[in-house]
């Protein structure tokens, strides 16, 4: 997936884990499931979860288009770093943001290169122990214009569209339903 779209789903999870309605139904989770303290409720922080989202791209481009690696997808994008993740989200709920927003970009990659019909790519999670015979080794912005028409291209599209949904009905009332004043 397109950098973009990875940071606007972090940010979706972090509108998610604010609202109403799932906060009610959280409320009896575990806090470790959660991130909640005591009985504040959700608190994972959107900053966070961007951050997260975006730390696997942040660490692998660089050294893909340095050529400390031959494929772009490395070492922020190895599984084999979940105890790393899991010991961070045990230590703060910051950390708990990090490791989900880190989590949702490994899961979305995988989904890309599935739906694409390259489901053997997504051997990159278990990077280095297992490597690609034929790696997808083209730099972020040509793979940009690699991607525009792929069957995960549209599936990014309707999460761009859905977002802007969600924001014109929170923000404006657009199909929210709500009565007017006089």
């Amino acid at each position: 997936m397109l950098f973009p779209t990875h940071l606007l789903v972090a940010a979706g999870i972090g509108w998610l884990a604010g609202h109403p309605r799932l906060r009610r139904r959280l409320r009896d989770a575990p806090a470790v499931l959660t991130g909640r303290t005591r009985s504040t409720g959700p608190t994972l922080s959107t900053g966070w979860l961007v951050a997260g989202a975006a730390l696997s791209d942040v660490v692998d481009k660089p050294l893909g288009v340095l050529g400390v690696f031959d494929v772009y997808q490395s070492v922020g994008h190895s599984a084999l770093l979940a105890p790393v993740a899991i010991a961070l989200a045990a230590s703060h709920r910051h950390g708990l943001a990090v490791a989900i927003g880190w989590g949702s970009h490994l899961a979305l990659d995988a989904f890309h290169v599935v739906v694409n019909g390259r489901a053997s790519d997504a051997l990159f999670l278990a990077w280095p122990v297992v490597s690609r015979s034929d790696p997808l080794a083209i730099p972020p912005g040509e793979f940009a214009l690699f991607y525009v028409g792929s069957p995960s291209f549209y599936v990014e599209i309707l999460l761009w569209l859905a977002a802007l949904v969600v924001v014109g009905r929170s923000r404006f009332g657009v199909g929210a339903g709500r009565e007017s004043g006089g």
